[in-house]
């Protein structure tokens, strides 16, 4: 049976600790799934549908568009049903999308590849929710750390899932049949693990609780800028980190290159998040998002440096750093904008529009990479940084600005 919420978070260190630590250990299993994806569905894509086809990212863009579609169930069945249950919904999502993958495969249909990533759209609608799950282990005073130790688990992903995608394609007569085989044993994986957390017991009160208007929170500057933050770091690392497995073949590069520079992105994505949290509380959210932004403008200047392969290990390096900085720093500022009554559709509306814009530009970086090419999309990527940039510094000028003046 789960603890009360004041035992979870107010209990022994170790017992904060264990929780933290298991949830961090299911992020690790999801989100290897999510690399192992990204690093070889675009790719898979090709080989049903020929090295000309202008829809290879279209699976990837389902699943982000099934995230957008599952993020309100998925958070208001946590927040009614508890995090165990919605979360081992949210797994067994991820074993049935990862079979029907597999079965894409050996049917050689890409249809039905993107219905699996439709499918999949669910499961990492509820791994997004780790995070703010993480706050819910934790005391308030820790939220930010919680926050960022579940995220610094993708640096296991970022090994495993690149791995299992370099190792597998070929173990099996049909290519790629046997790496999404592997996403379904991590999936069912993170099931069994769910299973070890003690994660707070639903109160009537944080379930049916006085509530504002969706307007009401969704209009307040903080929760404005915290959603726009996280809208661009996922916008732009979707972006880049879709078209770059692409980019890298079309440059006459050796096709087993992907996996090796989407390690390094990934690496970047989180190896950070072992500080993030840190620095957030020693220098202030604002600031370390204001780092994100500069991390990500490094990015496009790398990119657009050259095409060896070091501008594009160093270049989705970088994107991965900002993307940090600017997320991790987004997720925290948005917890402060609700009540606890208020959770489950205010963090549903954040990832409705953070992953309806990845799915939008995960969709656009394969059209417009076969198109335009890889330096287009870097310098389309700059005005959207421009938009997180505008939002933050109107935030802290505002932030300045003493109350009734």
């Amino acid at each position: 049976m789960s603890s009360p919420p004041s035992q979870v978070a107010a209990g022994s260190g170790a017992h904060v600790v264990r929780n933290v630590f298991l949830l961090a250990l299911c992020q690790a299993l999801a989100q290897s799934g999510n690399v192992l994806i990204i690093s070889t569905t675009a790719l898979a894509a090709q080989t049903l549908e020929g090295r000309d086809f202008y829809w290879t990212t279209l699976p990837v863009t389902l699943q982000h568009l099934g995230v957008m579609l599952s993020v309100f169930p998925a958070a208001l069945m946590g927040q009614r049903r508890g995090r165990p249950f919605g979360f081992g919904l949210g797994s067994l999502a991820g074993i049935t999308g990862g079979g029907l993958c597999s079965l894409a495969i050996w049917l050689g249909s890409f249809s039905l590849l993107c219905f699996g990533g439709l499918v999949m759209g669910y499961a990492v609608a509820n791994m997004q929710l780790y995070r703010f799950a993480a706050t819910e282990l934790a005391p308030p005073q820790y939220r930010a750390k919680a926050i960022s130790y579940v995220t610094s688990s993708g640096v296991v992903a970022g090994i495993l899932g690149p791995l299992i995608a370099r190792l597998t394609p070929d173990l099996l007569p049909h290519q790629f049949l046997a790496t999404y085989m592997g996403l379904v044993v991590l999936h069912a994986a993170a099931f069994g693990v769910l299973r070890l957390i003690e994660f707070p017991a639903v109160k009537v009160e944080h379930a049916s609780g006085p509530q504002r208007s969706l307007a009401e929170i969704a209009t307040q500057p903080v929760y404005v800028v915290a959603v726009l933050a996280g809208m661009v770091s996922f916008g732009v690392m979707s972006f880049l980190m879709t078209a770059t497995p692409l980019a890298i073949v079309a440059c006459g590069i050796d096709a087993r290159e992907p996996p090796i520079t989407i390690f390094w992105h990934v690496m970047g994505m989180f190896v950070p998040a072992f500080f993030t949290g840190h620095l957030i509380g020693r220098f202030g959210v604002l600031n370390i998002m204001m780092l994100g932004i500069v991390m990500l403008v490094a990015a496009v200047a790398v990119d657009l440096a050259g095409i060896d392969v070091w501008n594009f290990r160093a270049g989705l390096l970088l994107v991965g750093v900002g993307w940090n900085f600017l997320f991790v720093g987004a997720t925290a500022l948005v917890t402060t904008a609700y009540r606890p009554s208020e959770r489950g559709r205010a963090q549903a509306l954040n990832d409705f529009l953070v992953f309806g814009t990845t799915a939008t530009s995960s969709l656009l970086a394969g059209i417009l990479q076969q198109a335009w090419g890889w330096n287009a999309l870097n310098y389309l990527a700059l005005p959207l940084i421009g938009i997180a940039l505008l939002a933050l510094t109107w935030l802290r000028l505002a932030r300045r600005v003493p109350a009734g003046s």
